[in-house]
């Protein structure tokens, strides 16, 4: 099927801004953020390292999570074409397979980066790469299924930036409580990437697309997004105070209650009240990750222990 472009200009090569448009820049404050918050998390002195947090920062908006987009978009195409004409490739301002060169060029790039980080770095950046393909192309497209999709988003965001800070940072495997509190937000990422899914319940239903709204119905994806948000901050909460930090985990502890509060409001009408709460709890729980950084920073690594199970 081929796409014809809204608009009779056409180029054979896109221009700087379509290119801007198809990496959607606004996409990637998550895992710059993650990233930051790894980096600090790490205890190093961020100013004498700067040139490497900085590098590290740069793979995981503009390139990772840049390639990423590039690679929905392009595999969404015909789907935008009808639903959302005026993107970037539909409209024609990407024209032929230009989205396709950009997403495997900005893949590739990323991949060499992350070498230049260390092989901790560059095997969790491959692990972004096939997460952000497998999420999109065929045959996986795990963004038909909400579960799934979700939770490979959560990871690539969260999760991965946070360690990968850690490891490119230290100069190697970041200690054990480091790994399980990147794991934690993005488990509770997946929470933050459901309340997305409420705008377009009809249209996802209509697409075959198995959102959790789409196969719980919206309260009850309501109350599994609130659940999957809180529950993995109340867990760093609890290891603040393993780590003896009870003013920080006090604090951590406020949010979640201010969040807890706000989810009341939204679970009386989670269809109408989805962006707001969005608004709210999710700049509260960014908020709670930089807190946690900022904890994690005056501890040693064999500080960072677990509790005994």
């Amino acid at each position: 099927m081929e796409i014809t472009p809204s608009h009779s200009l056409r180029s054979d090569v896109p221009s700087v801004s379509a290119i801007i448009a198809l990496l959607k820049p606004i996409t990637w404050f998550p895992p710059m953020w993650a990233y930051a918050c790894g980096a600090i998390a790490s205890g190093q002195p961020i100013l004498a390292m700067a040139p490497t947090a900085l590098l590290g920062i740069v793979l995981a908006g503009p390139l990772l999570c840049g390639s990423s987009q590039a690679v929905n978009d392009w595999f969404d195409r015909h789907v935008d074409a009808i639903n959302e004409p005026h993107r970037v490739i539909p409209s024609g301002r990407m024209p032929g397979r230009w989205g396709l060169a950009i997403a495997i060029a900005t893949s590739l790039l990323s991949a060499l980066v992350a070498a230049l980080l260390g092989p901790f770095v560059f095997v969790a950046a491959l692990i972004g790469i096939a997460f952000a393909w497998g999420y999109s192309a065929p045959p996986f497209r795990f963004k038909r299924n909400g579960w799934l999709g979700n939770g490979v988003v959560g990871l690539s965001y969260e999760t991965l930036p946070w360690i990968t800070a850690a490891a490119a940072l230290q100069g190697g495997t970041p200690a054990a409580g480091t790994l399980l509190v990147a794991l934690l937000y993005g488990i509770g990422a997946h929470g933050i990437l459901t309340l997305n899914d409420f705008k377009s319940i009809r249209g996802d239903r209509l697409m075959g697309i198995s959102t959790l709204p789409v196969l719980h119905g919206a309260a009850n994806a309501a109350r599994i997004a609130c659940l999957v948000m809180a529950v993995p901050q109340v867990g760093v909460a609890g290891l603040l105070i393993h780590w003896d930090l009870p003013v920080l985990a006090s604090v951590l502890a406020l949010l979640i209650a201010v969040q807890v509060a706000c989810m009341a409001r939204f679970l009386a009408d989670p269809v109408g009240r989805a962006v707001w709460y969005s608004a709210i709890g999710v700049g509260l729980y960014v908020s709670g990750m930089m807190i946690t950084a900022f904890a994690m920073r005056g501890l040693t690594l064999s500080a960072l222990s677990l509790p005994a199970v």
